[in-house]
């Protein structure tokens, strides 16, 4: 169940290109490593599962995810942290795998940085598992590199 009220819950949408802007400026606040906006335009153009939470005219939360041969991959959630620990973050997650149950896909996968203890314990509780991990995956400061978790959950 989510910690927001009904009555207090943000749109739920697909995202637009003219949306980039906002998501953009959302991103480069949360992550230290943020993507383009030339990701974001392509995730919107090649088709992949785009979606935000907009409260009134802003938006508070992202998803992006890619569908196919029966599998999902949960490349990108992100929470403006004014909105964070309002359960969006998994109110999202469970969005994504609902579109992705769907469209007949069996298993999802995501990744987490290791470092990423609050991430980690969030997708472990929506049923995620730890099925590998990947070395050297994400950027890090001073030119080095933070491996990743890779997590799978069935969905049916």
């Amino acid at each position: 169940m989510s910690a927001l009220p009904t009555a207090v819950r943000p749109y739920f949408r697909a995202m637009q290109q003219q949306d980039v802007d906002k998501v953009i400026a959302i991103e480069r606040r949360v992550y230290e490593f943020p993507w383009t906006i030339g990701i974001f335009q392509d995730c919107i153009k090649i088709g992949y599962v785009c979606r935000v939470f907009e409260n009134q005219s802003d938006i508070v939360a992202y998803g992006i995810m890619s569908v196919g041969n029966g599998e999902c991959h949960i490349l990108n959630v992100c929470v403006a942290p004014e909105h964070q620990s309002r359960g969006l973050g998994r109110l999202m997650v469970d969005r994504l795998t609902a579109i992705a149950k769907r469209n007949k896909v069996r298993i999802a996968f995501l990744e987490v940085r290791i470092s990423n203890e609050r991430a980690f314990e969030l997708y472990c509780g929506m049923g995620f598992n730890e099925v590998g991990r990947r070395e050297d995956y994400y950027p890090a400061t001073g030119g080095k590199r933070e491996g990743a978790l890779v997590l799978a959950k069935m969905l049916y």
